[in-house]
């Protein structure tokens, strides 16, 4: 399946002061999101797959995914698109037997000593990072930076062919367009979107700044 990961807005309850989780994904794509993954590493099963229905049901008409972090259970209980896997959960393949092959799988990049394994699985996208650093992940790994990131992406360009691979951690509407010179098909984005008042004019922001740098990166002479 062909998932676009332009901007991945990951929304989580540590973040959201109140507000509901729901109308803050709805915002997000409104503004242009274009995938969307709940996250909610301290929330009960039960939590997170309401959280999850809920979601669903504002995204509805939108055609834009719902991805559940770390949790394929969760993900088939509330009818979600799919999963974003790292490197101590369910295995790809597990997940993939589970969900079938129109689910979205996704998996994190950390460093080029896991795209052996990207590699053998049937997944949709991969994410790498973190690429600077970031307040919103409790186990973040040191930041790559800009080159660090670009090494990583070629790397797995070798070893992933075409797979769209995204970047994540400490990314911005200031310093999106780095990443996507970097080589980034797109950004995951927390902070940035879902921290602010208005998510809406975030995501547009993003947005603005991440295809004018695809622009730019087509446009370029090979």
């Amino acid at each position: 399946m062909t998932v676009d990961i332009s901007l991945y807005g990951i929304v989580d309850p540590q973040i959201a002061r109140g507000r509901s989780l729901a109308d803050m994904a709805r915002e997000a794509v409104e503004g242009g999101a274009t995938l969307i993954q709940l996250r909610a590493k301290n929330e009960t099963t039960r939590e997170m797959v309401r959280e999850a229905r809920a979601i669903r049901s504002a995204l509805h008409g939108t055609l834009v995914p719902l991805l559940i972090n770390d949790r394929v259970d969760v993900a088939l209980a509330a009818g979600a698109d799919g999963v974003h896997l790292g490197a101590d959960d369910m295995k790809l393949g597990d997940a993939r037997r589970l969900l079938g092959p129109r689910a979205i799988i996704g998996a994190t990049l950390n460093k080029v000593e896991d795209l052996p394994e990207l590699a053998a699985a049937k997944i949709d996208y991969a994410c790498a990072g973190a690429v600077f650093s970031t307040q919103h992940k409790d186990d973040a790994k040191a930041p790559l930076g800009i080159e660090g990131y670009s090494a990583l992406r070629r790397a797995a360009a070798q070893a992933l062919g075409d797979l769209p691979v995204g970047a994540i951690a400490g990314i911005d509407a200031g310093n999106a367009g780095s990443v996507i010179a970097a080589g980034a098909d797109g950004v995951a984005v927390i902070g940035a979107l879902f921290a602010t008042e208005d998510i809406t004019a975030a995501a547009r922001a993003l947005r603005a700044a991440i295809d004018a740098a695809l622009t730019r990166r087509l446009a370029a002479p090979v």
